[in-house]
């Protein structure tokens, strides 16, 4: 995750992160928390398989009819949130397919929160009624990403595969923000909506989103069948070039821009501040060398899906990459195994990078882009993120 208004405004700082570092997790801000020594990974928690859309870039492949049996129970979901919170995990983010169709899904959110976890959630945002607004609230979930993949009805319908989604996914954006409950905007953007951008990021501030998150697409699940929508290089750059500029002139108050699956951004913003002859460029470079803004997958994020398994990443949902299922051990045993082959990979994965990443003299910053990615297109994880333009000979 690349925070460019945090950068490009110089909102975080390194001093600010070590100050939070010496503070019990439960009083640091969740934002700084991930910033730590310790392995407490941000856990992404795929509660169901199931969803009421079908969406064309959905990474875990949900749809209506999935069966749910696979799905761990109650009373093991349970023992899997009191383990989480034992090692003071920073952040706990039920997603899906959509939690919200999950119908324990309410006692769930009541017991981490009854746990002293803090809580986010991911959804497509159809089910949240002014009714659902206030009980997500009322659970204690401090955080709503809301999907919303055009700026137009039929663009963001066509991908979720459902008309009018689009409505009430706009529709529950105003329904958290009428109760002060903050949510926010994110988009995956492939050939079929990156020509919305503009007309999305004029959309979040009419909505007063305070969190506009712009995930590029990965190769996982129905994401392989459409990978052929993946924006060419030089084109993502441009998408980042807006993305940084609406970031410089926006007040860092009235919204936050962020990516996500692509480490390199943190590269590109570096050289755009500089090459503005910005203030904040050597604390942004700090601060991504301190926070360690690469790839996170098996260090600073983990993925555990319904069933239990789990992964570096939610992305990396394939059984080369499992690390470990929670009905047999407890994820605190997992996450901390020091033999465990998946683990040690993705956390000295600088080592084995190949191609122009291998070669790359941001790799440490970086990470390597995203090894799924590269996966996906070489058959070969430690192989370079082909969506990347840099060239390091340049």
């Amino acid at each position: 995750m690349i925070r460019i208004t945090q950068l490009v405004h110089g909102k975080g700082t390194v001093s600010e992160a070590l100050k939070h570092r010496k503070k019990p997790p439960h009083q640091v801000p969740s934002r700084l928390l991930a910033f730590a020594e310790t392995r407490r990974p941000v856990i992404f928690w795929n509660i169901t398989n199931r969803c009421n859309l079908a969406c064309a870039h959905c990474y875990i492949s949900a749809r209506p009819e999935l069966d749910d049996r696979e799905e761990l129970s109650l009373e093991e979901a349970k023992a899997f949130i009191a383990d989480l919170a034992e090692i003071r995990v920073p952040l706990l983010l039920f997603t899906g397919g959509e939690p919200l169709v999950r119908k324990d899904f309410w006692e769930l959110a009541e017991y981490a929160t009854e746990k002293g976890l803090k809580t986010a959630l991911s959804t497509n945002g159809t089910l949240i009624t002014k009714e659902v607004a206030s009980k997500i609230k009322a659970r204690g979930i401090e955080y709503v990403g809301v999907s919303l993949d055009g700026a137009k009805e039929e663009t963001h319908d066509a991908i979720r595969n459902q008309p009018g989604c689009f409505k009430r996914a706009v529709q529950a954006l105003r329904n958290c923000a009428e109760i002060g409950l903050k949510a926010g905007i994110r988009v995956t953007i492939t050939r079929d909506n990156y020509q919305e951008i503009t007309d999305l990021l004029d959309l979040a501030i009419e909505l007063k989103v305070p969190r506009f998150c712009l995930y590029w697409l990965v190769p996982s699940g129905r994401g392989k069948e459409i990978y052929n929508l993946q924006l060419e290089p030089q084109e993502v750059a441009h998408i980042f070039d807006l993305l940084y500029r609406r970031a410089r002139d926006l007040n860092p108050e009235e919204m936050e821009i962020l990516t996500v699956d692509a480490p390199q951004d943190g590269i590109y913003l570096l050289n755009k501040l500089k090459g503005d002859n910005s203030q904040e460029y050597e604390n942004a470079l700090k601060l991504l060398q301190y926070t360690g803004d690469s790839c996170s997958a098996g260090d600073r994020v983990a993925n555990v899906d319904p069933a239990g398994n789990v992964y570096p990443c939610q992305f990396a949902q394939l059984e080369e990459f499992k690390i470990g299922n929670v009905r047999e051990r407890k994820f605190s045993a997992l996450w901390n195994d020091s033999e465990n082959s998946v683990l040690a990979a993705f956390r000295e994965k600088t080592k084995f990078l190949k191609g122009k990443c291998g070669s790359c003299v941001y790799k440490d910053l970086c990470g390597g882009g995203c090894r799924i990615r590269a996966y996906a297109e070489y058959e070969d994880i430690w192989a370079e993120d082909p969506l990347c333009s840099f060239n390091p000979d340049s």
